[in-house]
């Protein structure tokens, strides 16, 4: 987890690096400025952490495929769930 909030930290900072680059020349965006950077990077903090509990959720889920109800069942058959 630590390896992706650098990673968001790294888009976040190139994309402060870009919006400097851009006012350096004068170019200006209404949407692009400082509070949508920190609101992307806020949203892209509270996704990741989703996503990941999102797969885990379906990773656990048996009732998904017909493979994993299969293994379900032999699971149960065995006494191991």
């Amino acid at each position: 987890m630590d390896k992706t909030k650098q990673y968001i930290a790294m888009i976040g900072g190139a994309l402060g690096a870009l919006l400097l680059f851009f006012q350096s020349l004068g170019f200006q965006v209404e949407w692009f400025n400082e509070h949508t950077i920190n609101s992307f990077i806020n949203f892209l903090t509270a996704l990741v952490p989703l996503g990941f509990a999102l797969y885990g959720v379906y990773k656990n889920q048996y009732l998904l495929t017909k493979k994993a109800k299969e293994q379900e069942d032999a699971l149960k058959e065995q006494g191991l769930k």
